[in-house]
Formats: C-alpha cells, sequence, structure tokens
C-alpha cells in the first residue's frame, strides 16, 4: 500500500509541477487560462474568482462539472471573462489524484481575443509550451539537491573520503542474464559478509568470487530494503562480450550529505549528467528502431514504473527523491520531442508556420495531434502489456 501511494504521489507530483509551468507563464504573458486543476476531472470542487467591477471582486464555489447553477452567475462568468485574466479562472479539485491540468483559452486556435493563446506571437506560445518541460528540469533539480543535503547514495570513488558504512551494491542487471533469472534487482545490496568462511570487502572481491565460481550453483546473501534473502544461480562460462558472468554492474555507494550550497551545484550537475545519458539512450532507441535492429534500450511504462517505485520505496527516501528526479527528467525530454501532441511537436509547428510566414491549418494541425496521441496511447498499452509479461514470470 506504501508503494501505491508513493507512486501516485510521484506521478501526481510530476504531471502537476508540469502544467503549472504552462498556467504560470500563460498568466505571465496575459494569456487566460480557463481552468487549472489539482488531478484529473470529473471535478469535485472549485473556487472561481469573479471580478464583478468592485474593488474587492467575489469568489463563487463550483460544484461537480457546472458552470453556473442560474443565469445570474451565467452572466456574471460571462462578465469576469470579458474583463481579462483576474476574472473567469477556475481552480478544481479533481477526483483522479495523478497530478493536474490547465486549460488555456485558444490553446487550440478556436478562440480569438487579446487573452488568448491563438492570439499571442510565436515566441510567447513557446515559451507557455516550453515552460512545463522547464519545470520538470527545475522539479529535479530540487529533488536530488535536496537528496544531497539529507544524505543520499553516492558511489564512493566520485565521494572521496573514507566511509565505514559503504555497501556493495548492484547499479545495473542485464536483461535474460543469470543474474535477471536469479530475481536480482537494482540497489540490491551483496553482504560483505556471506558466512564465517567469505568476507567480501569490495566490488574487485565480489567480481573475483563470481569468477571463481563460473559454472557452479552458487548463493548470495543479499539484503534488500530491510529484508535479507539468500538466491541461487551459477555464473555463466560463456559469456558475451561487455556483460560478466552474471550480468551485472557494481557499485561500492555510501550515504553522503553536503551543505546546501555544494548540493545545489551538485543537484545541477547531476541532472546535466543524467539528461545527457537519456538523450544519448533516446537517440539509441531511435536509431536501432529505424534500422530495424533490437532496441537496446529499455523502456518502461506505468506498470513497470510502480514496480520499481515498490523496490525504491524499500530502499528509503534518498533513493526516491532521485528516482522521482530520474522520471521527472524522463518526461521533461519525452514531452520536448518534436511529435505531435507532445509540447515539442506543438513548438515544431509553431516554427514550421514561422518559416512559411502563415499559420498552418487548424485542421491540419489537429489531425496530426490527434494521430501522434493515438499513437502514443497505443505505444503506452504496448508497453504496459510486456511489462506486465515481464514481471509476473
Amino acid at each position: 500500500m506504501l508503494a501505491v501511494i508513493v507512486f501516485i504521489l510521484i506521478i501526481g507530483l510530476l504531471i502537476f509541477v508540469h502544467e503549472l509551468g504552462h498556467f504560470l507563464t500563460a498568466r505571465r504573458n496575459g494569456i487566460r487560462s480557463e481552468e487549472f486543476g489539482f488531478g484529473f476531472p470529473p471535478r469535485i470542487i472549485g473556487l472561481q474568482y469573479i471580478d464583478d467591477g468592485s474593488s474587492k471582486g467575489k469568489w463563487r464555489i463550483v460544484w461537480g462539472s457546472r458552470d453556473g447553477d442560474d443565469e445570474n452567475e451565467k452572466k456574471d462568468l460571462e462578465e469576469a471573462c470579458e474583463k481579462g485574466l483576474r476574472g473567469g479562472t477556475i481552480y478544481s479539485l479533481n477526483w483522479i489524484p495523478l497530478g493536474g491540468f490547465v486549460k488555456i483559452k485558444g490553446e487550440n486556435g478556436d478562440v480569438q481575443g487579446e487573452d488568448s493563446f491563438a492570439s499571442k506571437g510565436a515566441w510567447v506560445r513557446i515559451k507557455v509550451l516550453a515552460a512545463g518541460v522547464i519545470m520538470n528540469f527545475v522539479l529535479a533539480w530540487f529533488l536530488i539537491s535536496f537528496a544531497l543535503m539529507i544524505g543520499a547514495p553516492e558511489p564512493i570513488d566520485s565521494a572521496g573520503g573514507n566511509f565505514p558504512d559503504a555497501k556493495i551494491q548492484i547499479s545495473e542487471i542485464i536483461q535474460d542474464s543469470p543474474a535477471s533469472q536469479m530475481g536480482l534487482k537494482v540497489g540490491d545490496e551483496i553482504l560483505k559478509v556471506q558466512n564465517s568462511q567469505l568476507n567480501l570487502k569490495s566490488v574487485k572481491d565480489v567480481q573475483d568470487f563470481i569468477d571463481a565460481n563460473k559454472g557452479k550453483e552458487t548463493e548470495f546473501k543479499i539484503k534488500r530494503g530491510s529484508e535479507i534473502i539468500s538466491v541461487r544461480g551459477v555464473p555463466r562460462v560463456d559469456i558475451p562480450d561487455g556483460q560478466g558472468p552474471l550480468g551485472i554492474s557494481l557499485v561500492e555507494t555510501a550515504m553522503v550529505s553536503y551543505p546546501w550550497y555544494q548540493a545545489i551545484w551538485k543537484g545541477a550537475v547531476f541532472v546535466f549528467d543524467l539528461s545527457s545519458a537519456m538523450l544519448t539512450g533516446l537517440f539509441v532507441l531511435i536509431k536501432n528502431i529505424v534500422m530495424g535492429h533490437k532496441a537496446g534500450v529499455d523502456v518502461a511504462g506505468p506498470f513497470g514504473i510502480a514496480v520499481m517505485t515498490k523496490q525504491f520505496t524499500a530502499l528509503g527516501l534518498a533513493y526516491v527523491l532521485q528516482f522521482a528526479a530520474l522520471l521527472s527528467i524522463n518526461l521533461g525530454i519525452i514531452n520536448a520531442f518534436p511529435f505531435p501532441a507532445l509540447d515539442g511537436g506543438r513548438i515544431l509547428f509553431i516554427i514550421i508556420e514561422k518559416i512559411k510566414g502563415s499559420p498552418i491549418s487548424q485542421k491540419t494541425e489537429q489531425f496530426f495531434h490527434s494521430a501522434g496521441f493515438a499513437l502514443l496511447i497505443l505505444l503506452m498499452l504496448y508497453i504496459t502489456f510486456r511489462d506486465v509479461l515481464k514481471f509476473i514470470k
């Protein structure tokens, strides 16, 4: 149950912050937002400011999906809309607790007026669309910096110093390797004291022990969260290039904390490095798909992310914060990709508009965005189906 709550909180935070970026940037540039919601509809309740021309104005409660209970309220709403940005925005609480949404006036190009998204220049529209992506990177920076301030796992060779509480952890598992068949997971700690005769003091000791037992059934004591378990497997003799007998990568880590000013800088560097690695992975994925090769990069959908959330929750708060930051960067990169229905795709259409010197047909653009959205849904369903098959094995 805790993992489910953490999963909902993480996904909700990432989406909410993304939409908040769109909302705030739209307001700063004179674009009216018809509704800014926490969670997804159906609506539970909303608050709406009505500018009736007085110095105080007034707030009204909107229950459910109703925008007006009588003719007077509808008239108030119409007058508020005519008065621009301060009037008419509904701040709502909704039933589905996964992030939030913002309805920006004219975002589909079908509403005109000075406070409409469609009426603004190309640069303003690009800023509004890009703001969500930027907010995801800012959130990742904040989460990583906070984790580094309270103490986060870090490779010892990059941290420097003496760490008596250092532990040997699995940082990567190759798909279909002996390690994956044994049920090992990223983040598992290989205990240094295996038995009275075996004491593994470093990553090299673990590697030497695995090499010495190639082709033999071997037992490992693993710490996963607060649980200590034993797993058995056979390190392979015939080793694929660049993998190793078990198909795992190991790293020696320790919990390291920094003063706030160092944590902020290191957090920025971490986000930059991780973003670069993700962009490289995305490039490899697209390249391999276009060339008809195996993807070469593992992709997880909502089900896979939920399973990973459970694993990181068992490891502790610092791991959850880092995982949430990774997802936030991933969401930012994916949304920036120039594909229809994504923020990057909408920005691409604005750039094309500027190059050709006239707006693209609203019907044409809407067709591409609808088709892109349908393809994204199909891709998500496929990945989710594959994740379910993988994790229930």
